[in-house]
């Protein structure tokens, strides 16, 4: 019989409690090949994520572009931070990743930004 292993994926400093008020929802995001996600958006609570497979091009206010692959995991502030891009980055096959966020109950999962925010809040792009 095997031992069970236990992996720290990623660890996020400085969190808080969570409230009894908020909920932690977990959803599964998966993107077609080529799929360029969602426009840019805001979500209502942090998120703590991890990818199954294939590759994401992920974009977040202040921060550069950058590849996060299956099997490694990520945080994203949420609140006030605009997710810019959230892309599969392959062309030629599915990409996946599972998400826990920490919010009010019944809010929507993200809130598209109008252009006329993005074009005020341009100086805060990496």
């Amino acid at each position: 019989m095997s031992e069970v292993k236990v992996e720290i994926l990623a660890e996020s400093p400085g969190v808080a409690p969570v409230p009894s008020s908020l909920v932690a929802r977990t959803i599964l995001v998966t993107l077609p090949p080529g799929s360029p996600g969602a426009p840019p958006h805001r979500h209502p609570g942090p998120i703590y994520a991890y990818v199954l497979k294939g590759a994401i091009t992920f974009e977040l206010e202040g921060s550069p572009e950058c590849v996060i692959r299956a099997g490694e995991a990520f945080f994203e502030p949420g609140g006030d931070v605009i997710h810019y891009k959230g892309a599969n980055h392959l062309d030629d096959e599915e990409s996946a990743l599972v998400a826990t966020m920490i919010c009010a109950p019944g809010l929507p999962v993200l809130t598209v930004v109008s252009q006329e925010e993005l074009e005020a809040r341009k100086h805060l792009r990496a």
